[in-house]
């Protein structure tokens, strides 16, 4: 499968080259300097209008931001926290702060008010950007733990009126306006502070995801950034005023990769949807050129699209199966490097106008020259999916000390099971137990205040990721799962859970899941059901339930996940098939510390929380009463009381 053919326009090989020399607010001047107003550079979708930020916009703006925090008295070398959503105001203040040399750290609007004290006393936060009401009153609730952060600056008004007696918050627009005074006041202030700036500073942190222990905070400089950014502007299908759309984390290593880097250096169109709700809606209106987004949202747009087509007439049913048939057939041949014979290719062309074209307008994905999923890994059939119905989606791989993305598979190479190849200047060494080294510019600077981490990680320049994985015979990367979750059944097979779990998240009706096994004589597994696709099945045929907990325990709903297991087990090895699941009576949470805000499983603590469960399935119980707490948005617990069930598959 190739990318859509279309002229691009790349930035000249001087700038290109020259990146490394700069901050990334200096790299802004440049651009603004080069595409003053005739080129947007930020769009944003409001009230379902989308407003355009053309280059010189996008440098005032980062210019009254830092000015405004001169003027509330920043110091080069201070911390900045970030709550925030994906809009301009986002890059605005992280760009206007790194101006002016302080560092930022963008955590999760998700987090809950003792994560963020916690994340924001670490670095001692001297101002704090919060979204919204929301965010504000999560900081106002611990506000005698931020004793360092001197102003709280609210991006979003509503509902802030009330406010405005408290000295320690300030509106957006209150900071723009201290920034346009001390201008006036001092017109080569910000000039003077933005060329002071070092490539190899201190950007940003980002948060590890935290699945084994408390995250550590990566320190990724300037150069770090760019380095990446120059790496995919080189090798990506994407140029000048090309569009990316931003929907994942802005404190995820993706959207700071591409954000703050590749959009940036490359001269791209940065968009910012209106809600993540209405993104597939906004997807039709730019036609994005290339997205990156994490395995959850392809299984979840995956789930989506095959409960439509089961649920459409016998005649579209029909066409989409025979296309899905065609589809795969081209993907498994040019996997495997094989030609496509003639008429099987103008089976596949009829088939792409009749179904695929149609079904990728509908989702938002017409016009993808190229996507990516990456952050976790995912089922090969999620690839093959998509792929088979004309979206060219791979599977990469990096991790946030990597400053993001690193591994790629490139065009007429896809493997739907790799991660595919290093991207230029990025060295991939394989240790003897398997574990994967990654040499490069792009590579961290460290974990902040935690040496002995650091000095543990990097080693000579090499950063020990601590995931294991091989290269197949054509130099693909494949990725067995994290190192320290490889398991061993009491008879000494070695089995890798994400290996398991993502085969089984392919199917519509399963949320996540998670396997055990280690040193037992069989596998079992938690499962969440997809509570939409699922409870939309029961409505389908007269099942009558409340909640989540009394759809998972009903005897149908069991039956269902049961057949989605075993058809699961037919494609797995003896020695990894599971034996007995349990359909878990809550959804695993962030909130309950059971997730990460990243949305991966804490797996140490689930196995914890959950003991009781994971040994009844070791013993001869077919059921087992339980009594749990469950966390509600408002920070409420509540008590859930039922019994579960023990399924053999």
């Amino acid at each position: 499968m190739e990318a859509t053919p279309h002229k691009i326009e790349r930035i000249d090989q001087e700038s290109l080259d020259s990146l490394g020399e700069f901050t990334l607010p200096q790299v802004l001047s440049r651009q603004a300097e080069k595409f003053k107003d005739d080129k947007i550079a930020i769009r944003e979708k409001s009230y379902g209008i989308w407003h355009n930020y053309t280059w010189k916009d996008y440098l005032r703006y980062t210019k009254l931001v830092a000015l405004g925090l001169v003027s509330l008295g920043l110091k080069r070398g201070e911390n900045v926290g970030m709550i925030v959503d994906n809009d301009p105001e986002w890059l605005f203040a992280q760009l206007g702060a790194q101006s002016v040399g302080a560092v930022t750290l963008t955590l999760f609007t998700s987090a809950v008010a003792k994560e963020l004290a916690g994340g924001l006393g670490r670095i001692q936060a001297a101002y704090v950007f919060a979204q919204d009401q929301e965010q504000v009153d999560k900081l106002l609730a611990v506000r005698e733990e931020l004793q360092y952060t001197r102003h709280i600056i609210y991006i979003d008004p509503t509902g802030m009126r009330t406010y405005g007696d408290d000295p320690w918050l300030i509106s957006f627009s209150q900071l723009l306006e201290l920034g346009e005074e001390l201008d006036k006041e001092e017109p080569e202030l910000f000039i003077k502070e933005l060329w002071e700036g070092n490539p190899e500073d201190v950007a940003l942190m980002l948060m590890t995801s935290g699945t084994t222990g408390v995250p550590k905070l990566v320190m990724l400089a300037h150069m770090n950034l760019t380095d990446m950014a120059a790496k995919w502007i080189q090798t990506a299908p994407i140029g000048i005023e090309d569009n990316w759309i931003s929907i994942t984390p802005t404190a995820w290593i993706v959207d700071q990769m591409w954000g703050a880097g590749v959009t940036l250096c490359g001269g791209l169109v940065m968009n910012f949807p209106e809600t993540f709700e209405t993104a597939t809606e906004d997807f039709r209106d730019i036609g994005p050129t290339v997205m990156i987004s994490s395995s959850r949202f392809w299984e979840d747009l995956a789930s989506k699209i095959r409960v439509k087509i089961a649920d459409a007439g016998f005649i579209k049913r029909g066409l989409y199966n025979f296309a899905q048939r065609v589809g795969r057939e081209v993907v498994e041949l040019e996997s495997e490097g094989k030609p496509i014979p003639s008429k099987l290719k103008s089976w596949r062309w009829i088939s792409h106008r009749l179904v695929a074209r149609p079904l990728l307008d509908r989702v938002g994905c017409l016009n993808f020259r190229v996507a990516y999923t990456g952050g976790h890994p995912i089922s090969p059939d999620v690839i093959k999916f998509f792929r088979a119905n004309g979206l060219n989606l791979k599977q990469c791989y990096g991790l946030t000390e990597t400053c993001g993305i690193f591994q790629v598979q490139p065009d007429h190479e896809v493997k739907p099971e790799t991660v595919g190849k290093a991207l230029p200047g990025t060295e991939v060494r394989i240790m003897e137990d398997q574990e994967v080294l990654v040499k490069s510019k792009s590579n961290f600077v460290g974990y902040y205040e935690d040496p002995e981490a650091t000095a543990e990680a990097l080693k000579d320049g090499w950063f020990y990721t601590g995931d294991a994985a091989y290269f197949d015979e054509d130099g693909h990367l494949l990725i067995i799962g994290r190192k320290q979750d490889i398991m061993r059944t009491v008879e000494g097979e070695a089995f890798s859970p994400d290996f398991i779990e993502t085969r089984l998240k392919f199917s519509p009706y399963i949320k996540e899941a998670v396997i055990w096994g280690e040193g037992q004589p069989y596998l079992t597994a938690f499962v969440n059901i997809d509570f939409g696709n699922v409870g939309n099945w029961a409505e389908d045929r007269k099942i009558p339930y409340t909640t989540y907990t009394d759809l998972s325990q009903q005897p149908a709903v069991e039956e269902l996940i049961r057949g989605e297991v075993a058809e699961v087990n037919n494609q797995l090895p003896d020695p990894m098939k599971l034996v007995k699941i349990i359909l878990l009576y809550k959804l695993l949470d962030a909130d309950d510390e059971e997730l990460t805000r990243t949305g991966k499983v804490r797996r140490k603590f689930v196995f914890e929380e959950y003991k009781k469960l994971i040994d009844a399935m070791y013993a001869d119980k077919t059921e087992l009463p339980i009594k749990g707490q469950v966390r509600y948005r408002d920070g409420t617990v509540g008590t859930i009381e039922t019994t579960v069930k023990i399924l053999t598959v």
